[in-house]
């Protein structure tokens, strides 16, 4: 989800406006995502890198994310969306750490469709940490190295309990991954749109599901 701060900067509004405009597209993919039955959607909310930028802006994201949580977590019981995490959300602090947690036990029973939420993630530090699980467990002799296989590896991935991506969508114009599920994207189809995040609309998401629907998928094959 890309495009929010020069949402705000075309309009001459703080970069805070583009953010808060951003989760209202949140709200419509989400609607759109139910409607159209995909099974998981994952958002990339903050990265990683994203401590990088002004003190300020990192603590209106935090501020925005507590707000939408509380204001959006009924809709997501009454649409029977699960919401899960991947990333370390304990980096927030533990007052929003604990509210994230509390809203992923209250929506555990939904199955209409999982959403999945990347908070302080990236995907090579995830691939990082699972090599050094199975490093971890091959010294203690819990595995045998040459039992290690692609399997084994993605089992070791936060996102070890849903399939591979089948389709990543990136906004704003942006053409790169941006440190965002490497490994789960190897067999995806990459849709890139110009449109910024803000003006992402049930148009803009179906527009992109039908690309998808009409891309033979030959997985390395003819």
């Amino acid at each position: 989800m890309d495009g929010n701060g020069r949402w705000a900067a075309k309009r001459g509004l703080p970069r805070v406006a583009g953010h808060r405009a951003g989760a209202e597209a949140v709200r419509r993919t989400l609607r759109s995502a139910v409607e159209m039955g995909v099974e998981v959607l994952t958002l990339y909310a903050f990265s990683s890198e994203n401590w990088r930028r002004s003190e300020e802006e990192v603590s209106d994201l935090k501020g925005l994310l507590g707000f939408y949580l509380e204001r959006e977590l009924a809709e997501l019981e009454r649409e029977g969306v699960q919401l899960r995490l991947i990333g370390d959300h304990s980096a927030f602090g533990s007052d929003l750490a604990q509210r994230l947690e509390k809203a992923v036990k209250r929506t555990a029973h939904n199955r209409r469709l999982t959403l999945v939420i990347a908070l302080n993630y990236g995907s090579r530090l995830e691939i990082a940490a699972a090599a050094k699980r199975l490093a971890a467990k091959a010294t203690s002799g819990e595995i045998d190295v040459g039992a290690i296989d692609e399997q084994m590896f993605g089992a070791e991935l936060m996102t070890s309990e849903w399939p591979d991506l089948d389709l990543l969508i990136r906004t704003s114009g942006e053409k790169r991954l941006s440190n965002f599920l490497l490994w789960q994207v190897a067999y995806s189809e990459l849709v890139f749109v110009d449109t910024l995040w803000p003006d992402f609309d049930e148009r803009a998401f179906k527009a992109a599901l039908e690309e998808f629907s009409a891309r033979q998928r030959r997985f390395g094959g003819r």
